[in-house]
């Protein structure tokens, strides 16, 4: 079982920077690929970036494409979010979730997610 904590959310003006972490219990953290999702009022959860089991391979939507960076400390259990040049647009709550990545694709577990941040980009 895998509990996850996301933090580091808040109000940002468009241009800024957020940090957010996501911090996960047990021991079986660094056999799962990890993902990031966020939220927008109105829309459908979406999946913005994904870090392989070692973090040796990253995948981001375009949308976020070299704005955010995705790593991942395998040994304090805690994948990280690093989120530049932030838009209106990227107002959301952010999810972290635990999930499995084979043949381009990435899997979500649905046991393993966390509460989620707030973020909001606005002047």
């Amino acid at each position: 079982q895998v509990q996850l904590v996301e933090s580091g959310g808040g109000l940002v003006q468009p241009g800024g920077s957020l940090r957010l972490s996501c911090a996960a219990s047990g021991s079986i953290f660094r056999t799962y690929a990890m993902g990031w999702y966020r939220q927008a009022p109105g829309k459908q959860r979406e999946l913005v970036v994904v870090v392989t089991t070692s973090g040796g391979y990253k995948t981001y939507a375009d949308s976020v494409k070299g704005r955010f960076t995705i790593s991942r400390d395998n040994a304090k259990n805690t994948v990280y979010l690093q989120m530049n040049s932030l838009k209106p647009e990227d107002t959301a709550v952010y999810y972290c979730n635990a999930g499995t990545y084979s043949s381009g694709s990435y899997y979500p577990l649905n046991d393993y997610w966390g509460q989620g941040t707030q973020v909001t980009v606005s002047s």
